[in-house]
């Protein structure tokens, strides 16, 4: 699986951003996002690293299929993002600098690795995702996140993730001692707004400064 750099190369970085792209995206194109998104880097070393899926799809069905239904990808595609964040951690950066970011479902992605692998990650943003699973499902998770930020960013509606989903994660999150702000921008398209640049560049810049 390919992996993308860009910033601070890891062993000179002080912290780091995960992206993680949507389907039929591309390692290029998250990372472009990341750049778009990262704050002024006066100051701070941040290395940017974009992972890309083999196919370019995480796992092959909607995100509100049976678990099964995506599996072993969905399984496989965990394993890949924590090896990435043990990566990390190997090479000094501790988890309270690590922000992880994705889109569509690089996000649902994210949410599910934060609820699965609870720490006191820098942050999380999702641009239009939230946690995997079909419509009914009890999300039961142990651990805690403990304070850290969390950015969940939506349409409404949505041709892929109900707004009810996020909301649903939102709460979730909250649960797990996530401090979580969701906004929902009404008649969205699917996609990342200049707005919603703004508010993961302001999160990045509070939680890395």
């Amino acid at each position: 699986m390919s992996l993308l750099h860009a910033g601070t190369p890891l062993a000179q970085a002080d912290s780091a951003l995960v992206l993680l792209h949507g389907r039929g995206g591309s390692a290029e194109d998250i990372l472009a996002l990341g750049q778009a998104i990262a704050p002024d880097l006066r100051g701070r070393k941040l290395a940017l690293l974009a992972p890309e899926a083999p196919g370019r799809t995480w796992y092959p069905n909607s995100f509100l299929a049976p678990r099964a239904a995506n599996e072993p990808y969905l399984s496989s595609a965990l394993d890949r993002v924590e090896a990435l964040v043990n990566e990390v951690v190997a090479a000094g950066i501790a988890p309270e600098r690590i922000v992880l970011c994705g889109f569509s479902q690089g996000a649902c992605l994210s949410t599910e690795f934060v609820a699965t692998h609870p720490l006191r990650y820098a942050g999380l943003i999702a641009f239009t995702g939230g946690l995997i699973g079909p419509p009914g499902t009890a999300f039961e998770f142990s651990g805690s996140l403990a304070g850290m930020p969390a950015l969940l960013l939506t349409g409404d509606p949505d041709p892929h993730v109900p707004l009810s989903r996020v909301e649903e994660s939102a709460s979730v999150l909250r649960g797990m001692g996530a401090e979580v702000t969701l906004h929902c921008y009404p008649g969205r398209p699917h996609t990342v707004s200049r707005v919603e640049i703004d508010l993961a560049r302001a999160l990045l810049a509070s939680t890395l400064s």
